[in-house]
């Protein structure tokens, strides 16, 4: 069975820092897109960013300036490197792959990483 293992999450004050990991398969990483998705308490699943295996990028509005994703194709993980945090980016944050940008994600969900902003 297919495994993503997400890292990374911690409690951070606001403005803070936190670089998130994924490791994922050989093949699933070779061949999809890659994505960080993130479920804040009562709140649906959303996209946060995703890369492709030739490194286009798409971020969700919120976070546009202050997060970035990119990959280490040697490793075959996926990192989010999260900057100038705010307590609305607390959620558990997830990784998944999808067909290309945009599209549905189609892996079987982790148990995610917790990410808490707050002073």
């Amino acid at each position: 069975q297919v495994q993503l293992v997400e890292s990374g999450g911690g409690l951070v004050q606001p403005g803070g820092s936190l670089r998130l990991s994924c490791a994922a398969s050989r093949i699933i990483f070779k061949i999809w897109t890659m994505g960080w998705y993130r479920q804040a308490p009562g709140k649906q699943r959303e996209l946060v960013a995703a890369i492709t295996s030739g490194g286009s990028t798409q971020y969700a509005d919120s976070v546009k300036g202050r997060f970035t994703i990119s990959r280490d194709n040697a490793k075959n993980t996926v990192y989010l490197q999260m900057n100038s945090l705010k307590p609305d980016d607390t959620a558990v944050y997830y990784c998944n792959y999808a067909a290309n940008l945009g599209g549905t994600p189609f892996g079987s969900w982790g148990q995610g990483t917790q990410v808490t902003v707050s002073s």
